[in-house]
């Protein structure tokens, strides 16, 4: 039995910046785990236990294991700030449509169950700009930290799929593409 590498990789970038995608595309290629941050903040925020994305987190993590990369999604923020405030849901199903790319048939209605789809707090302007300006705020020092360690690999550009390319031709330099289907095209 062949034990793959092990690479510990942390993805940083703002809300909306495309860490889910990317990181969807990370397991499909090369089998890795995903552990979302945000989806332990948002629990630690429901238990009121807290999660903050700070030097002191980055510092307490190492302690904890070594982390072996850090992948920076730098996307502009009024890219980011369009994509989110064009983002609406299908509340019970948690279906999610983006009025640009991926719009509902008709406007406003799930196409499943014609049900009415609203836009979340979060993803209103006002509170993406202040989202958008407290991730900045909070992440630069760490992005600082990681960059001083030597472990900061930044990509930038406005669409998950041309960023993509280049995130996975870095990883092939780190660890095998596993996936079985279309490995020679990375999605």
């Amino acid at each position: 039995m062949v034990v793959p590498p092990l690479l510990r990789a942390v993805i940083m970038g703002p809300p909306g910046s495309g860490k889910g995608t990317i990181s969807a595309r990370i397991i499909k290629h090369f089998g890795m785990k995903h552990l979302s941050s945000g989806d332990l903040l948002r629990d630690n925020m429901q238990k009121k236990t807290g999660f903050p994305r700070t030097v002191a987190q980055a510092e307490a993590l190492d302690k904890e294991c070594q982390i072996d990369t850090v992948i920076d999604l730098d996307v502009p923020f009024e890219t980011i700030k369009s994509r989110l405030t064009a983002r609406w849901i299908h509340p019970a199903s948690g279906r999610v449509y983006n009025l640009e790319f991926s719009p509902p048939k008709v406007q406003g209605i799930d196409d499943i169950t014609g049900e009415p789809l609203v836009q979340r707090d979060d993803d209103k302007p006002e509170t993406v700009t202040k989202r958008l300006q407290a991730y900045d705020a909070q992440t630069k020092p760490v992005l600082e930290y990681y960059r001083e360690k030597g472990l900061l690999k930044s990509f930038s550009g406005t669409e998950t799929n041309k960023i993509w390319p280049h995130i996975y031709a870095f990883l092939q330099t780190k660890l095998p593409d596993v996936s079985q289907k279309d490995a020679a095209t990375p999605r």
